[in-house]
């Protein structure tokens, strides 16, 4: 039967990847990052309080004097093309575009800010995707991170008569290709550096002590990719000392344990004088690698005694990370993608 000559084009068949970060203010003013925060620390999955207990703390305390001092924190950091995490995130969805091909739709988005998830899981369906994996940029699984994303994915999805099917990219923490990617770059980053680190820190963001006794399995992530991480890295650097730690602490509430910026004093303290730091768990730098480490981090450092110290970057959009994201989403894509794509590329 001929379609009626009044039925509006559909594009579809398409394949669409769109990768999701967690966030980021559109601009390093107080009033942006205020907007940014109320979204974000308003996201049950990331505090986990009541509603009736955390609303007045948040509104009347935290959106009050926080974003005065983080705007100063991100205007530090700034670039030319805005957030360091969105550029980064704009440069790898390019990236991967490139490595792909023609016969799959790469996009981005952040889970707090702009460009929001559903709006580009429902321009991605517009545009004929009807088949999209959606890969959250967080190797170690939390609630608070993979599982949020999914949820707008899930709002998104409740708002769309006709829903594309979906896929998710699972957590990559244990994956070889991406201990692989780690070992690579890390390792030609501390080649490169013009002192030997004595200790180098793997510092991953920290969550409330509480989420691990809930059965979030975060902290086993982290601490099964540090040490597969230090396992990898012994046969090139075997003198050095490989530790991990979590930074971020915010609020009263106990959190994981080393903290980050307690080691760095320690460290130093207790007489080490050279110290990288690297933040495996961060798929892009952003302002707890760019301003957290390598500045606030570089002055605890040395102002409790030590010397040389340097903050790595993370894999970015760099050819170790992105052959590591094409190996991850090309796996996962497997039975869509057309054989003759499955090669990868150079």
């Amino acid at each position: 039967m001929p379609r009626p000559a009044d039925h509006p084009a559909i594009a579809t068949g398409g394949i669409g990847v769109l990768l999701v970060n967690l966030g980021t203010p559109e601009a390093p003013t107080t009033e942006a990052v205020r907007r940014y925060l109320a979204e974000f620390l308003s996201d049950k999955r990331v505090v986990e309080i009541p509603s009736i207990a955390w609303k007045p703390i948040l509104h009347g305390v935290i959106l009050r004097t926080r974003p005065a001092k983080s705007a100063h924190a991100y205007a530090q950091v700034w670039t030319e093309q805005g957030s360091p995490l969105a550029a980064i995130t704009a440069a790898q969805a390019e990236a991967l575009q490139a490595r792909l091909g023609e016969s799959v739709r790469v996009d981005w988005a952040m889970r707090y800010g702009s460009p929001a998830v559903g709006d580009r899981l429902t321009a991605m369906k517009a545009q004929g995707c009807d088949r999209i994996l959606v890969a959250p940029l967080y190797p170690q699984y939390s609630g608070a991170t993979t599982a949020s994303a999914l949820d707008a994915v899930g709002a998104a999805l409740a708002a769309m008569r006709w829903q594309p099917a979906l896929r998710t990219l699972p957590p990559y923490h244990d994956d070889p290709a991406y201990i692989d990617a780690l070992a690579s770059d890390l390792g030609a980053q501390i080649a490169a550096l013009d002192f030997m680190p004595e200790v180098l820190l793997l510092s991953f963001h920290g969550m409330p002590l509480r989420t691990l006794r809930l059965g979030d399995p975060y902290h086993c992530h982290c601490r099964k990719t540090a040490r597969l991480l230090n396992e990898k890295l012994a046969g090139t650097y075997p003198d050095l000392r490989i530790d991990t730690t979590f930074q971020s602490r915010f609020g009263r509430a106990k959190w994981l344990e080393p903290a980050t910026d307690d080691v760095l004093e320690a460290e130093a303290r207790a007489g080490t004088r050279r110290l990288a730091i690297a933040a495996p768990g961060f798929s892009a730098d952003c302002l707890e690698t760019l301003e957290e480490l390598a500045i606030r981090g570089q002055a605890q450092f040395r102002e409790a005694g030590g010397e040389d110290f340097a903050a790595l970057t993370c894999l970015n959009d760099g050819a170790a990370g992105m052959a590591m994201l094409e190996t991850l989403v090309r796996r996962e894509l497997s039975g869509w993608l057309p054989p003759s794509t499955h090669a990868n590329s150079p």
